[in-house]
């Protein structure tokens, strides 16, 4: 049976464990602020944004003569203290790597440098199959202050990994590792199928060169980052209002976000410009966004690179629909934000004008298969700023910009049975948030109904253009 080696600290998790473990080792009364290292959150940071060095990893080794005279009791109980922190600093994508690495038949073994008694609890809590770890020799139940075999890091890793392999009776080059760290390097070189994952910049320039597998637990594939700031991070302080200086935004009702979690924003479709509202609305959340969007934006070479770097997913309804939504669950299970626009796109005639929304169910079997919040955003005044008939928006308002309200709803709780219920009511949430002026449809001039086409004409039943609607 196959085997998948995988690293703890930038790899499963989004970080260094250092913090959280020392945290449980002060709550377990075996460290005190005397034993904490100067500069102790510095070293994290640097850790965290950079990956490993020497020096993190000689503070590293270091560590079995603070713990002589522990006891190795008391140290197991602070790995139990400190799962739920760890949990918390998962990377967002690695459950479901996991359970994919599962799914294909092979076993999992966490192989760290962090000490064995306080990490072997977190492996057990997400279901490896065993740990590699550095371990500390033990007599009548306490650290004496050397290790039991060696320190588990660069090739003292390999070397734990062959004798782990050799033991069970499994073939180096057979079985995978996973790793962000320069220093697997000899492992990730002897292994038969190295991963690089959230990779350093160091990894990330050998695992080029070498042809190694790249992957990103942290944030869904093709978003890239720079020392884990994303594309957008960067972005997001120049998404504003002001950018836009011939609309006048208004937006309310942020507060009804949650902070944390996954959740859906559905919105209502009304013109190209929806995008730069609920661009803006994004910015305004400060958390990681993803939104669907259709496949013909990724046909554009340059377009399709920057809307995969900013976070979209490819909604292809005619080959594949149901990678979209697969993605959007991966998201949402990752704690993310999802941004779907239910009516698909834009409404065209007489359907613009009629205050009952409908939609398709795609929000509806999300919110039910994850269990996240359906928040709905009601957006106004977006198709005067970019009507459909028009290819480009009107941007000859600076002086007297048209109003673009931006609402957003309560949370709602999907529950279970059937979508089409469920969608019924996401759209009629949507729609009270809307300003909508109650006009029969006979007093809808020819100019507004000619605005709702691409082609700035009212279609007849022969049309194509009608028949492409």
């Amino acid at each position: 049976m196959p085997v998948a080696f995988i690293d703890l600290d930038r790899t499963l998790l989004r970080g260094a464990s250092g913090p959280a473990i020392t945290r449980a080792l002060v709550a377990e009364g075996l460290v005190s602020e005397r034993h904490r290292i100067p500069g102790q959150s510095l070293v994290y940071g640097f850790f965290d944004r950079f990956g490993e060095n020497v020096l993190s990893m000689g503070l590293a080794r270091g560590a079995v003569h603070v713990a002589k005279g522990w006891s190795q009791e008391s140290t197991r109980a602070a790995g139990c203290r400190a799962v739920p922190e760890l949990l918390e600093h998962l990377a967002p994508y690695a459950p479901d790597r996991l359970d994919a690495l599962r799914a294909d038949g092979l076993r999992l073994v966490l192989a760290t440098t962090t000490p064995e008694d306080v990490v072997r609890p977190l492996a057990e809590a997400l279901g490896f199959d065993d740990v590699i770890a550095t371990r500390y020799e033990a007599v009548d139940g306490h650290y004496t202050g050397r290790l039991h075999g060696g320190f588990v890091w660069g090739l003292g890793k390999l070397n734990a990994v062959k004798r782990w392999l050799e033991e069970h009776g499994e073939a180096l080059e057979e079985s995978h590792a996973f790793s962000d760290s320069v220093f697997d390097v000899p492992l990730l070189s002897s292994i038969g199928h190295p991963h690089a994952v959230n990779a350093d910049y160091r990894l990330l320039l050998v695992a080029k060169a070498r042809g190694w597998a790249l992957e990103q637990w942290d944030r869904p594939e093709g978003v890239h980052a720079l020392f884990g700031i994303e594309a957008y991070d960067l972005l997001r302080p120049f998404v504003r209002p002001e950018m836009f200086p011939y609309a006048s935004f208004t937006i309310s009702g942020i507060e009804n976000v949650p902070t944390e979690g996954p959740v859906i924003l559905a919105a209502n479709h009304r013109s190209y410009f929806d995008v730069a509202a609920l661009a803006v609305l994004a910015a305004k959340i400060k958390r990681p966004v993803r939104a669907l969007a259709k496949k013909e934006l990724f046909d554009v070479p340059v377009l399709s690179q920057a809307a995969r770097a900013l976070g979209a997913i490819r909604v292809d309804r005619q080959n594949s629909p149901e990678t979209a939504m697969d993605e959007a669950t991966a998201a949402l299970r990752a704690g993310e934000v999802v941004v779907i626009l239910p009516e698909g796109t834009i409404p065209r005639g007489p359907a613009f004008f009629d205050p009952n929304l409908t939609g398709k169910s795609g929000v509806a079997r999300l919110a039910q298969a994850t269990g996240a919040p359906v928040v709905p955003v009601g957006l106004w005044g977006t198709e005067v700023v970019w009507p459909r008939s028009s290819k480009l928006p009107t941007m000859t308002t600076v002086l007297d910009p048209p109003g673009v309200s931006v609402t957003v709803g309560s949370p709602l709780e999907v529950p279970d049975g059937d979508p089409k219920a469920a969608t019924a009511v996401i759209m009629v949430a949507i729609a009270d948030l809307l300003p909508r002026d109650a006009r029969p449809l006979d007093e809808i001039t020819d100019e507004e109904m000619t605005r709702t086409y691409p082609s700035g004409k009212v279609p007849t039943s022969g049309d194509d253009d009608a028949a492409a609607s």
